[in-house]
């Protein structure tokens, strides 16, 4: 065959190619966007939700850390320091228990936080152990110790990082679009540094200190799940009814109480 030939049958044929694919992309529409949410809440009518937090049984005893491979660390901590994994206060009450709104709450529209989220690594330690905030909100990782850290969330729905922070380096900031509960915190440099990372698109959440308490405030009138979530004795939902109805400007309180695991 001519080589002219060959020349025009390829060039008709791309001429049918882009054609083609012209008319494709002119029948399609595109997906319609998803529908953002309109309501707002009205804090005349808002409700709140209260409560506390306690553990009964015998706590999970651990060793303490061992941090003699980065003598700054042994330093900075007189004292034996323990995994913060069960941290029981006076009445037995438990810290570090995410009490939260389950679900997005999709059909409200809330401002992102202008105050940050701070993660602070002290004492070789990160600080809070559990930490929780909002989607996008600015999350600020400090490093107050004398030695260089490092932090690496581990999310499923969020972009993975992990970056390096020597002693005296600025704040890292960064932040979590999407909503995810339990996003494992590890540090590369020191192996008994971790802690968790909590994102939710509404306000509706709390972490418990040593007092156990909490608090869930400016929620609009309607029938919430409160879910308690513990790193070591697990999640539950308020034992009594599946929901709590928040009437206008009314405020709940909630009970929550965690086992040892039987043996």
């Amino acid at each position: 065959m001519k080589p002219a030939i060959v020349l025009s049958l390829v060039f008709s044929a791309a001429v049918c190619m882009i054609a083609a694919g012209c008319s494709k992309s002119s029948n399609e529409t595109a997906a319609p966007a998803a529908p953002q949410p309109t309501k707002t809440v009205d804090p005349a009518t808002a409700g709140t939700i209260t409560g506390a937090v306690k553990f009964e049984g015998v706590p999970i005893k651990f060793k303490a850390l061992n941090m003699a491979a980065e003598p700054t660390c042994v330093k900075d901590n007189s004292e034996p320091v323990y995994p913060p994994l069960a941290v029981i206060g006076p009445k037995g009450a438990l810290a570090n228990v995410v009490v939260y709104v389950k679900g997005n709450m999709d059909d409200y529209k809330f401002d992102t936080p202008m105050q940050p989220a701070e993660l602070d690594q002290k004492n070789c330690m990160y600080d809070p152990h559990v930490l929780a905030m909002m989607t996008n909100q600015d999350f600020h990782v400090v490093n107050s110790d004398a030695t260089l850290h490092n932090i690496h969330p581990i999310p499923k729905d969020n972009h993975v990082w992990n970056q390096s922070q020597p002693a005296g380096a600025p704040p890292i900031d960064r932040s979590f679009p999407n909503p995810e509960l339990a996003i494992p915190v590890n540090c590369n440099v020191h192996p008994w540094m971790h802690g968790y990372l909590f994102v939710f698109r509404h306000p509706f959440f709390a972490v418990t200190t040593k007092d156990g308490t909490f608090k869930l405030s400016g929620l609009p009138p309607g029938d919430y799940t409160i879910e308690a979530w513990h790193e070591k004795y697990g999640t539950q939902e308020q034992i009594e009814d599946q929901q709590v109805t928040i009437g206008p400007s009314e405020t709940k309180t909630l009970a929550f109480t965690f086992h040892a695991p039987s043996s």
